[in-house]
């Protein structure tokens, strides 16, 4: 429908251009310099016509009439061109070149035609208004190549296209620092993102000073190509910017002209199809189909050249020294080079001579694990014997085996398993000699032909091979590599260490900038797999066609690989011998074996021990777990079993963490870099379980939700498995990337060494100070945790301390934080600080912590009930004993039960009291006829007379004896009389017919 509405618009336009030149009376007549021809718009049935447009409308007439054209689909084959009067494919004239069908973009001092640089923010906060900040960033014409930004900000370099059959888009490009993230995705013309996979919008490193090519497939349509780049944090203050070059589109309709050969390069024929490069000193122009040499005695020019340059006078720049092979009587002598391609003048007033060569010296000691047999040359030990380099080869004692690997540390030569190669933006290689040379003690950085090459040395490692003793179920290292080096720079300079696994793609492991101390760095293969290890170092990443810091130098002194599966042996390890008496072999041991010294046999490892790795034979070879830390079952790795004991006086707190579950995560910020790019720190902590559960994190540059299902599988080479790790997340924008974006991530505890109550553990402190003030009650839980794989800023590797505390209040999740002070979860960038506040890190409940409430007793019932200690400090364990109801007696009982026994107990004391008193008058009887009966014999008055008088009748005489107990006050009155002996009782007598007597 478009289409058609087009045609009509076209052809109106036509018409009234005709109308019009018609009208004009008196003009000349157009010639083929007044008009161009174009096809129309394909109408739904492909058809096209071919019409004339004026240069100048009016200018002339008699246009020619329109006619019909070439199918849609028409073009013509590479290094033709669609020659439009005849509208016949015509083959392109030597100088210049055509694709056919497609169009090619390979010059860049200026930005093409169609291509526009458009600089966005990568944050997403409204309210930050970033976008000043990333006015100065775009993608920069370099000559040869395009350069993108080096900053924060997101950069787009964006051509559209239309297709009139499927075709593709190719382009070489160089992306060597991970810092930046690059993508390329396609667009139509509703702006509307095609469908592609991850694999092709986001690009493979390459490694440095190497060119990669990436191809795409392309619909019919419109097509609106995007190359953009943008950094994350920049964690190096060098950053590596993506270079970008000969960007090929093929499938548009047709091609009506043929493109020049750029200045340097030429086409010696007619219908050639690309451009050759100018060989080295010789030069070309623009359009042209043969190169013009050079003066070579006063001039010289690079391969691919448009000028010829002046030859300079030589300087000290201008050559190196090297150590020659060792001769035949084994000596060897400095020599002094010039750099090749020789580009100076060394015959002239002012220029440096050649040095002489100097004195002959003895040859530096072969490596171990070779032999000198009085050649000229070092040689490996045949299979199954070693040397320490100084003696002939021996064979390992019965009972040992040779250990294999590289041990490099003289340098005579360059050993064979390694190379060296210099590369630079351009390109171009530089001669093997300028890359990396031999220096007898060391190896050093070459010249180089500029100052921002990139000078390479690689070895590669096949695959590596375990000792016989060890199963390679229970290792956790493969192999190791260590180098010794040093830096001394006056630019900028960066020395790479770079690895590449089965050829997959290079990645960068760790970098050092500018002067570097001489230092050893150790890294660890943790599987089974053929690696390239690469050493790049560049002077500067700034183009320059001065030399200045061609002094600037990095050496290594030794390279040591282990267990390399075709290395050498330089000395030989006890091995486990087979049980058969007859036999010496040596036998693998069971994961989680150790070799007894005494015997040579396997023993398995102590429990809650693990195998150190690579370990001397021996029971030392086990390392003890640290607290409240198991081993698994083939004694690999020490880890939380999600259980800990705590003992404080004759109190036992039992702390179960399984309910924080396997992994936990946290979201740190939102940050903004200097350029307002927002981003992200994820950690994922696992505190418990082994191999199985640990965290992961990925590095895939794709949308962390969609990635979620290979996170944990921990597919992809950039993906990071370990107790602990933390990556970069930039959440999605409207004006940068469309998916949130993971990246940079890096292990942060590969180890984990026990978790206690103390705030100290194999040198590893907590600090409590970071966190809130904790409670008296339950203490906190460290989990202390270890990389050791070294960093630029952290020599002995990083650490990690985990502290739970157990809150109640919280949920059993709870809430993972970073101290305060030390946003970034560290304070000196090498100890990361966690601080984990949870229901989940109370302890187990037990009998102690509920106590039991009894109820009022009602109806002879009474309720028994169980209820929690407040405050509740535990979670899980002892359930609460259920609600229970047990008989009782109520009040009314017990008021009747005493009322009774109160009765009862009156009762008991009136007859006590009665028959007492009853008791205390027969006494007073018995006493006072005691008295009488005592005082018979004393002589008496008459008129006292006691005895009875004449005509008395005794019988009928009653006579009472009457005994008067003395009052409170007489006791008083007597006992103070006790003093004067005064002590008397009054007895009274009493008879019917006389009155009482009374005894005194």
């Amino acid at each position: 429908m478009r289409s058609s509405a087009r045609f009509v618009v076209r052809c109106a336009l036509i018409l009234y251009t005709l109308f019009f030149i018609d009208g004009s009376k008196g003009q000349r007549q157009c010639t083929e310099t007044d008009y161009y021809y174009e096809y129309t718009e394909c109408d739904s049935t492909g058809s096209r016509w071919r019409v004339a447009i004026p240069q100048n409308p009016g200018s002339c007439t008699g246009l020619p009439q329109p006619v019909r054209g070439t199918e849609c689909t028409f073009s013509c084959r590479a290094g033709e061109f669609l020659e439009m009067s005849a509208q016949e494919c015509t083959q392109c004239a030597a100088g210049s070149y055509s694709l056919g069908s497609g169009i090619r973009f390979d010059q860049w001092d200026t930005m093409p035609a169609g291509f526009r640089s458009v600089a966005t923010s990568l944050g997403n906060d409204p309210k930050r208004d970033a976008q000043p900040t990333c006015n100065s960033s775009s993608w920069v014409p370099q000559g040869n190549y395009l350069e993108s930004n080096r900053d924060e900000c997101t950069v787009s370099l964006i051509y559209a296209v239309h297709l009139k059959k499927q075709g593709y888009v190719s382009f070489e490009y160089q992306y060597p620092d991970k810092s930046l993230l690059f993508e390329f995705f396609i667009q139509n013309d509703q702006c509307q993102e095609m469908d592609q996979s991850s694999n092709t919008k986001w690009l493979q490193l390459t490694n440095h000073g190497e060119w990669g090519t990436h191809t795409v497939n392309l619909k019919s349509g419109t097509n609106i190509l995007y190359w953009r780049t943008g950094g994350v944090v920049m964690r190096s203050s060098v950053v590596k910017p993506v270079l970008l070059k000969n960007i090929q589109i093929e499938g548009v309709a047709y091609t009506s002209e043929c493109f020049p050969c750029k200045p340097g390069s030429f086409s010696r024929i007619p219908g050639s199809s690309t451009c050759e490069s100018c060989p080295r000193d010789t030069y070309s122009g623009h359009g042209a189909s043969s190169c013009t040499p050079c003066n070579t005695t006063t001039e010289y020019a690079e391969e691919g050249s448009s000028e010829c340059k002046n030859r300079p006078p030589c300087s000290k720049k201008d050559y190196f020294q090297i150590h020659t092979p060792c001769d035949h009587e084994g000596k060897t002598q400095v020599i002094y080079k010039w750099i090749e391609p020789k580009i100076c003048l060394d015959g002239i007033s002012g220029a440096e001579a050649l040095p002489e060569s100097g004195e002959q010296e003895e040859c530096p000691p072969c490596n171990p694990g070779f032999y000198n047999n009085d050649t000229a040359t070092c040689s490996p030990c045949p299979a199954g014997t070693y040397s320490d380099g100084l003696k002939p080869c021996s064979r390992c004692p019965a009972g040992t085996e040779p250990i294999l690997g590289y041990e490099y540390k003289w340098w005579n030569v360059l050993p064979s398993n390694m190379k060296t190669s210099c590369f630079n933006v351009g390109n171009t290689k530089c001669d093997r000699m300028n890359g990396w040379e031999a220096a007898r003690d060391h190896i050093h950085s070459g010249a180089g032909s500029s100052d921002n090459d990139y000078l390479i040395l690689n070895i590669h490692v096949p695959g590596f091979k375990l000792p016989t003793s060890e199963s390679s179920q229970s290792v956790t290292e493969f192999g190791r590599i260590t180098f010794e080096f040093e830096t001394s720079c006056m630019s900028d300079c960066e020395f790479y260490f770079m690895m590449d696994i089965n050829r997959e793609s290079t990645t960068v492991v760790q970098s050092w900038e500018k002067t570097q101390k001489r230092q050893t760095y150790t890294h660890t293969m943790s599987k089974n797999a053929a690696v390239s290890y690469t050493w790049a170092f560049q002077r500067t990443n700034q183009p320059s066609d001065v030399r200045r810091y061609v002094n600037d130098v990095a050496r290594i002194f030794s390279i040591t690989v282990t267990n390399a599966v075709d290395g050498v042996s330089s000395s030989c390890r006890a091995c486990a011998l087979s049980t058969q008496p007859s036999s010496s072999a040596c036998v693998p041991c069971p994961p989680g074996h150790y070799i007894d010294t005494l015997t040579s046999k396997c023993l398995e490892c102590p429990r809650n021990s693990y195998l150190e790795p690579h370990a001397t034979p021996g029971s030392d070879a086990c390392k003890a777990c640290g607290p409240a830390s198991r081993s698994d079952k083939d004694h690999r790795l020490c880890y939380s079993d999600c259980h800990f004991t705590h003992t404080e006086g004759n109190v036992t707190l039992s702390f179960d963490f399984s309910p924080l579950g396997s992994a936990g995560s946290l979201m740190n910020g939102p940050k903004f870099t200097s350029k307002g790019t927002k981003y992200f720190h994820m950690f994922n902590i696992s505190l418990c379980g082994g191999q199985d559960r640990m965290a992961v994190c990925t590095d895939n540059t794709t949308d962390v939700s969609a990635s979620s299902s290979q996170s944990e599988k921990a597919e992809g080479s950039s993906a990071v498995k370990t107790f602990i790790c933390q990556s970069t997340i930039i959440p999605a924008s409207r004006q940068g990337f469309h998916a949130a974006l993971s990246s940079q991530s890096i292990n942060l505890a590969d180890t984990f060494l026990g978790a206690t109550v103390d705030d100290n553990l194999e040198g590893i402190k907590a600090r409590p100070d970071l966190f809130p003030q904790k409670s008296k009650k339950v203490p906190d839980i460290n989990f202390f945790f270890r990389s050791f794989e070294g960093t630029s800023s952290c020599e002995s590797g990083r650490s990690t301390v985990v502290t739970l505390r157990c809150n109640p209040d919280m949920s059993t999740k709870g809430v993972l934080s970073v101290p305060s002070r030390c946003p970034e979860g560290t304070c000196d960038g090498c100890t990361f600080h966690f601080f984990w506040e949870s229901s989940g890190a109370c302890p187990t409940c037990t009998v102690r912590d509920y106590h039991l409430i009894e109820g009022v007793c009602k109806g002879g019932q009474q309720d028994m009930l169980y209820v929690w200690t407040e405050p509740k400090l535990c979670i899980g364990g002892v359930t609460l004993p259920d609600k229970k109801t047990v008989p009782c007696q109520g009040m009314e009982f017990w008021v009747h039960l005493g009322a009774g026994t109160g009765i009862f107990t009156a009762v008991l004391l009136v007859c006590l009291t009665c028959y007492f008193w009853k008791k205390n008058k027969r006494l007073e009887y018995k006493y006072s006829r005691l008295v009488m009966s005592a005082n018979k014999e004393c002589e008496m008055p008459a008129a006292d007379s006691c005895a009875v008088m004449e005509g008395e009748n005794e019988g009928d005489m009653e006579d009472e004896v009457v005994y008067t107990k003395p009052s409170l006050f007489g006791k008083l009155k007597a006992i103070a009389s006790k003093g004067n002996g005064e002590r008397y009782e009054n007895v009274q007598l009493n008879s019917s017919h006389s009155k009482a007597l009374v005894w005194s």
